[in-house]
């Protein structure tokens, strides 16, 4: 069982002026993407981020990519569906993690007239799907975003943030280049995630080897992140759950589609 945690934040402040967009960078970046010495001292490196990086360069290498990419396709969905659902167009957007393009291939260019996205990984701003609205693809670390203060309309940000080692501060990130009036809409896994097979695998060792390690990355509980987002500068907000339910005809096919996917978004 997947059970997204999804966030639906409004940033409320007296308007700004807004940054014209051949003035969107702020900070350099020496290869697009930021050093491992620039996580935060407060953060636990619980993700190699170029680790990370390469193993999402190599899931977007492989010739049947998109057969695994089922749950960013609905969830990406889901999330331009809570776009719609705001009655305001948006000039400029940012897709923080945007893989390739699992949110802006549902937008049109009615409600966003400009689209930033975002990733770690070269090889899947490469593969970016078709889409009506003019984009920008840019190479960058989700922890570390090349944008001036009060820069775009609307965030989004689709299975991403689950891997950055320093979620406080990529929501700073976010709140820090939203426009005062701005939107954040995102979606993470939940902390009750895969807990059927977390469980199956914790009994099975403990039983076998008198203990148990992690075999699953860690997830954000549910309740955390309103926590987080308030702490981040956040205001107006609202934390939905969603449960996706995948079944699979045994095992193998399980372990298959999780092994595809320890480079894209689980494991």
């Amino acid at each position: 069982m997947l059970r997204l945690g999804g966030l639906w934040v409004l940033r409320m402040r007296s308007p700004a002026a807004g940054v014209p967009v051949k003035n969107l960078c702020l900070r350099e970046l020496a290869s697009g993407v930021s050093s491992p010495g620039s996580t935060s001292p407060r953060a636990l490196n619980i993700f190699d981020r170029d680790l990370k990086r390469k193993q999402k360069n190599w899931a977007a290498r492989q010739p049947e990519a998109m057969k695994f990419d089922y749950l960013k396709e609905e969830v990406g969905s889901r999330i331009a569906d809570r776009v719609y659902d705001i009655a305001r167009n948006f000039s400029l957007a940012l897709d923080v993690g945007c893989g390739r393009g699992y949110i802006a291939q549902h937008l049109n260019k009615e409600t966003v007239g400009k689209f930033f996205q975002v990733d770690i990984a070269e090889n899947a701003l490469k593969n970016v799907l078709e889409m009506e609205i003019p984009t920008v693809s840019i190479l960058a670390d989700e922890e570390f975003l090349p944008f001036r203060e009060n820069t775009f309309d609307l965030v989004v940000s689709s299975l991403s943030l689950h891997w950055v080692n320093d979620l406080p501060r990529a929501l700073e990130q976010i709140h820090y280049v939203l426009k005062p009036d701005g939107v954040f809409i995102g979606a993470m896994f939940g902390g009750d995630t895969l807990y059927e097979l977390r469980c199956s695998l914790q009994l099975a060792e403990t039983e076998r080897e008198g203990g148990f390690s992690p075999h699953v990355s860690p997830f954000t509980a549910v309740n955390d992140l309103g926590h987080l987002l308030g702490r981040a500068g956040f205001n107006t907000l609202t934390v939905d759950t969603d449960e996706i339910q995948v079944n699979y005809p045994g095992m193998f096919e399980l372990m298959e589609d999780l092994q595809e996917k320890k480079s894209r978004m689980l494991t």
